[in-house]
C-alpha cells in the first residue's frame, strides 16, 4: 500500500486520527441546537406555572431546554429554587412588565 502526503498528515508525519472538533475547526457542519420547547403559564397561579414546567421537563431529552412565560410573581423564587433542588440549571429568570421569562436545562441523566 503507498502512502501518500494526505495520509501522512499535512507535514508528512505520522497519520491523525479526525475528530469532530478539528472537521470543525475546518469549516465542517456544526451541531445545531435544537430551539427550546416553551410553555405559556401566564394567568395561572402558584404552584401551577412550576407543576407545568416540571411535567414538560419530565418529557424532554437530556440537555434539552425549557422556556417559561409566567404572570406570577411567586414563580420568580419557585424557578429559583427548583433547579437549586432538582439540578436543572435556571440559565435565563428576567421579567418584563408583568411578565417573567425563564429558560431551564434539563439535567443529565
Amino acid at each position: 500500500r503507498k502512502e501518500t502526503a494526505l495520509s501522512r498528515g499535512a507535514r508528512g508525519g505520522t497519520p491523525r486520527k479526525e475528530t469532530a472538533l478539528s472537521r470543525g475547526a475546518r469549516g465542517g457542519t456544526p451541531r445545531k441546537e435544537k430551539p427550546p420547547t416553551r410553555l405559556d403559564a401566564t394567568g395561572l397561579n402558584c404552584p401551577m406555572p412550576l407543576l407545568k414546567a416540571k411535567k414538560a421537563l419530565n418529557e424532554l431529552g437530556p440537555g434539552d431546554r425549557l422556556e417559561v412565560i409566567a404572570t406570577d410573581p411567586g414563580s420568580v423564587r419557585d424557578f429559583r429554587v427548583f433547579s437549586e433542588q432538582s439540578g436543572h440549571a435556571l440559565l435565563v429568570s428576567r421579567q418584563e412588565d408583568d411578565r417573567y421569562y425563564y429558560l431551564l436545562q434539563k439535567a443529565s441523566a
